[in-house]
């Protein structure tokens, strides 16, 4: 039970640093931002959150992380991880797939809760701080779906992929299967673009 916790608590700690706070990497490795969102683990297990963590409980995480967040590489001989997706820092420019086709994806659903609805309702949904609003490619737990949304999400909006390609707006998938929108130059998808809204009772 005290692994399972640990594990938790530190991919916790490596998604709030590789997604949002890469900069802390580079003030240790002195080198820029790699745009592929890639770090040395050796330099990420430096920063003070970080003390008492151990490569081989790293590689745990990542393994066993069941919505696959996150990514190892082997780089100039160094290992080296990045989250998959949700990045809020703007250099970040993941190898993510571009969907070309409108009917490439077959359902395109954002997960979130009823007392949003009023706000999304008027303005589309938003990427927020994020580079991207996420999308999954059906409810988790179906069609081997297993990121893109909370479990706990009560709003369903499915996304009219066809008619939001012909609209302009550029979709891709990430890694671990996640749908990424960027939305138009604001950060919104507009509400008209919406196939249906289900509300999820408890």
């Amino acid at each position: 039970m005290e692994d399972s916790k640990h594990n938790v608590r530190l991919s916790k700690a490596l998604s709030w640093l590789l997604r949002h706070n890469l900069h802390l990497v580079s003030e240790i490795t002195k080198e820029p931002i790699d745009p592929t969102g890639f770090v040395d683990v050796e330099a990420v297990l430096e920063i003070p959150r970080f003390h008492g963590y151990k490569l081989h409980q790293v590689e745990e995480v990542v393994a066993k992380n069941d919505k696959q967040r996150f990514a190892l590489r082997t780089h100039n001989g160094k290992l080296q991880i990045r989250a998959n997706q949700g990045h809020t820092v703007k250099e970040i420019e993941p190898d993510l797939k571009k969907l070309e086709a409108p009917f490439e994806v077959e359902t395109v659903i954002h997960g979130t809760y009823e007392k949003n609805w009023p706000n999304i309702q008027q303005r589309g949904l938003s990427r927020m701080k994020r580079n991207h609003i996420h999308f999954a490619k059906g409810l988790p737990g179906a069609n081997s779906v297993i990121s893109g949304m909370r479990q706990d999400c009560n709003l369903l909006i499915y996304v009219h992929l066809p008619s939001a390609i012909e609209a302009g707006f550029e979709f891709f998938e990430s890694a671990n299967g996640v749908i990424l929108c960027p939305g138009d130059e604001q950060g919104f998808l507009p509400a008209k673009l919406f196939a249906k809204v289900v509300h999820k009772m408890k």
